[in-house]
């Protein structure tokens, strides 16, 4: 069996620009689209858009492009959103409590089926008819539930002790939103995505563009 080449990270953040680009382009009943046109709207080189897509293994027709359908389809199966991935919540605070609001997150493949908190006020509540139980009830709601990925949203200094707690209820893979970096085992999957880092990132584009 032929082994696929690795997509480089770079390339996997691009692919869901395309997605979303090529989604508004349908709505406007568009059918086929050109690299050039992905590469205009996204602002990246034709010539990267073309490396891109030939991960996903489709190719455009001369002087036509790419039909939109067919590569809506191919991009979500290759991304996994045409998968259902459950997802338990811990933390639920105010980006928490966002997080479970957010039904978007289904057209991706992730379905929140459940939040864990310790405050009084927010246990034995629901939000959006998701429940929100205490985090000491995790072990025996998993093996109800069956989630796979953890999203850790608790506050910082709680986010090793819940991590741990989550590895060994049976979380394959953990989306943290702490500043902290998490230690795992290696067959864990981690995706950090710090808020906070990404402000330190723009505000230092600031400081510089302003003293340009």
């Amino acid at each position: 069996m032929k082994q696929q080449p690795k997509v480089p990270e770079p390339t996997l953040r691009r692919l869901p620009w395309y997605l979303a680009f090529l989604k508004l382009m349908q709505g406007q009943g568009e059918s086929f689209v050109s690299s050039t046109q992905i590469a205009k709207e996204i602002n990246v080189d034709s010539s990267q858009v073309a490396k891109d897509l030939s991960y996903v293994s489709i190719t455009g027709k001369t002087r036509v492009g790419y039909e939109i359908a067919t590569l809506i389809k191919v991009l979500e199966d290759f991304l996994g959103f045409t998968s259902r991935h459950k997802a338990l919540l811990f933390g639920v605070g105010r980006l928490g409590a966002a997080l479970l609001r957010d039904s978007g997150l289904q057209q991706y493949g992730v379905e929140i089926v459940a939040g864990f908190d310790t405050r009084k006020e927010i246990v034995g509540t629901s939000i959006d008819e998701i429940p929100v139980y205490h985090i000491s009830e995790f072990q025996q709601k998993q093996e109800e539930l069956q989630g796979t990925i953890g999203i850790l949203t608790v506050p910082v200094e709680k986010a090793q002790e819940v991590t741990d707690d989550l590895i060994s209820g049976g979380i394959k893979a953990i989306w943290n939103f702490t500043p902290f970096r998490i230690r795992v085992p290696e067959e864990i999957v981690v995706q950090n995505t710090s808020i906070y880092s990404h402000l330190a990132v723009m505000f230092n584009r600031m400081n510089s563009q302003n003293q340009g």
